[in-house]
């Protein structure tokens, strides 16, 4: 079994009002129960970001996010799946891909030998 992370990227081209929620909250209600959904969040827009740096032992903070960009990470979905190839296939199924995409992430475990 893996964890994946999938980030779900918002397009500056979609209207909130675009995206199906209630098919959306299927989706996510459907994956938790097959045990493939772990946890699913939307975060608050990137102009609520916050950056934090430290640089020769000074703290530096900067509004925004990390990377200036049109899209923007929305939300993030963690999946417990056997391979890539399933956390593909469950994408594929999300109808949040249909108004902007999402990246899949693969965790490295914490113990893992370099």
């Amino acid at each position: 079994m893996m964890e994946i992370m999938m980030f779900v990227v918002g397009d500056p081209e979609v209207e909130a009002g675009e995206v199906d929620q209630e098919a959306v909250a299927e989706w996510d209600r459907l994956r938790a129960e097959q045990g493939v959904l772990t946890r699913a969040m939307r975060l608050r827009p990137a102009d609520e970001a916050v950056t934090v740096r430290v640089r020769g032992g000074e703290t530096i903070v900067t509004d925004g996010p990390f990377a200036e960009s049109k899209e923007w990470i929305a939300g993030y979905d963690l999946l417990a799946v056997d391979d890539l190839d399933e956390a593909i296939e469950l994408a594929e199924g999300d109808p949040l891909a249909r108004h902007g995409a999402l990246e899949l992430r693969p965790f490295w475990p914490l113990d893992r030998e370099e």
